[in-house]
């Protein structure tokens, strides 16, 4: 029987919002699956997020900052630009003269008397301690002399007393510059006064700066406000000042940074204003550069020297912006990495060399730190000693590198002797020569069977011929 006309009717309509709803859950459902795949491509092609640092421009010809525990490079601003360094170049001087001390070479006590050479030639604007021709100090006074009130005529005067000549003395601070890695420096002078040839950058100063840093007398030197030179054969007693405004007043006021430590300043009109410094706040050191520096005037209309502005500039910079964390502890187990030719064990598990720290951005937790293993090998072959270094591994974020440490084996793994037989007798035979060579003493060898085989065969054929033939040509008598 058929269905009524409004049973049919009903049912048609139900098919058709059936059809309906399906079509629409399946749109819904295409939707959802498109918009999910269009977030992913967003996310992946989105960039990392990077850390909250402020920006910082330095109003100079090139700045650095340095973390001095760990190296970091916390600020690049032509750091790697040929500059004119100025009285900074007094800081090699003293480095070669301290290297000297640590030969056997001078003493601090040791008497030096300057040369009528040493003292000439000088411009009259140059900084001078005042020395004359004929008069005699120690090398430490010296010293003062050269980086409390960076008297140019003392470069001269240790010049000679460590190399004989100002020339070959120069010569030694070139071939010392290249030994530290400066690849961008060269002198032609003890005191950084005019020359074209006679430039560096801030990196390099950097280098020889953190060399001379080393020596604790140095670093006493750069760091006093104040010294009394004691009268001498040619002079009377004579006080000295630095010349560094973050740590003295004396020359001027508005300066003063709390912590900083030296070390030497420069300039001239070619140079421009020139500092590098330290400055320490509770357990970090930092290490800057500037370079090029001008003259600034403030909102109130007084003039600011710029290489000590900017250079506090930079140290809150850096003091208020990172921070230095631990990023790894020398009793974490990295991973287990595979052994091969032992039946001890199938793996062993590897560490850090030691507890690494890292300067990191204030916001930057260790956590959010990617981790990047990199094996020696994919299978290590025992043998196997505790401390063996198996590979390193790198903690990164956003392209940038904060530490490398190489991963060591916690114990020891003993090989077993028939595996290590077993593997080099197969690395032995999987050799090119060693299969060519198999190769052709397998085709000798065959060669030699067919030979011999051929051989026998016709001296056995000739044999029994020869007795033939002996046998047809007897011609005797027979019985």
């Amino acid at each position: 029987m058929g269905r009524p006309a409004t049973h049919v009717l009903t049912y048609i309509r139900y098919q058709h919002y059936s059809t309906y709803g399906e079509n629409v859950i399946m749109k819904f459902r295409r939707f959802c699956t498109v918009f999910l795949l269009l977030a992913l491509l967003v996310t992946q092609l989105l960039p990392v997020t990077a850390y909250a640092v402020e920006d910082i421009q330095i109003e100079a010809r090139a700045a650095l900052l340095v973390d001095g525990a760990t190296g970091t490079v916390l600020l690049d601003q032509d750091a790697h630009t040929k500059q004119y360094p100025a009285s900074i170049t007094k800081v090699m001087t003293a480095l070669l003269v301290f290297e000297a001390i640590d030969r056997g070479e001078l003493r601090m006590d040791t008497p030096i008397t300057a040369s009528a050479n040493s003292v000439a030639g000088l411009p009259d604007d140059a900084s001078t301690a005042d020395i004359v021709a004929g008069e005699t100090l120690t090398v430490e006074q010296l010293l003062y002399c050269l980086l409390v009130v960076s008297a140019n005529e003392v470069g001269n005067i240790l010049a000679e007393a460590v190399s004989g000549s100002v020339a070959n003395f120069v010569a030694q601070m070139n071939q010392r510059a290249q030994e530290l890695g400066c690849e961008n420096t060269h002198f032609v002078n003890t005191s950084g006064l005019p020359d074209n040839e006679h430039y560096t950058t801030a990196w390099d100063i950097y280098l020889f700066t953190r060399e001379a840093m080393k020596y604790d007398q140095f670093m006493n030197i750069v760091n006093t406000k104040a010294y009394d030179v004691p009268a001498t054969n040619k002079s009377e007693a004579r006080e000295l000042h630095s010349t560094n405004y973050l740590i003295s007043n004396w020359r001027a006021t508005g300066y003063l940074y709390s912590g900083a430590q030296g070390i030497k300043t420069g300039s001239t009109d070619s140079a421009g204003y020139c500092l590098v410094s330290s400055a320490v706040r509770t357990d970090r050191q930092l290490i800057s550069v500037v370079l090029g520096a001008k003259l600034m005037q403030t909102e109130t209309g007084d003039t600011k020297v710029g290489s000590f502005t900017e250079t506090s500039r930079l140290f809150d910079w850096g003091f208020n912006n990172f921070v230095t964390k631990t990023v790894l502890t020398e009793d974490e187990m990295i991973q287990e990495v595979p052994v091969a030719l032992s039946k001890e064990v199938a793996s062993i598990a590897v560490h850090p060399a030691y507890t690494a720290e890292a300067v990191l951005p204030s916001d930057l937790e260790p956590e959010s730190l990617q981790r990047t293993v990199a094996l020696t090998a994919d299978v290590v072959d025992a043998p196997i000693t505790a401390g063996q270094e198996l590979g390193t591994i790198t903690l990164s974020y956003g392209g940038v590198d904060y530490a490398t440490v190489p991963l060591l084996a916690v114990a020891d793994v003993s090989a077993s002797r028939f595996l290590v037989v077993k593997h080099a007798l197969k690395e032995f035979f999987s050799r090119t020569v060693v299969k060519i060579l198999l190769v052709v003493l397998v085709i000798l060898v065959v060669l030699v069977l067919l030979f011999g085989k051929t051989f026998m065969r016709r001296r056995r054929y000739g044999s029994g011929r020869s007795k033939r033939m002996r046998h047809r040509s007897y011609r005797g008598r027979r019985f």
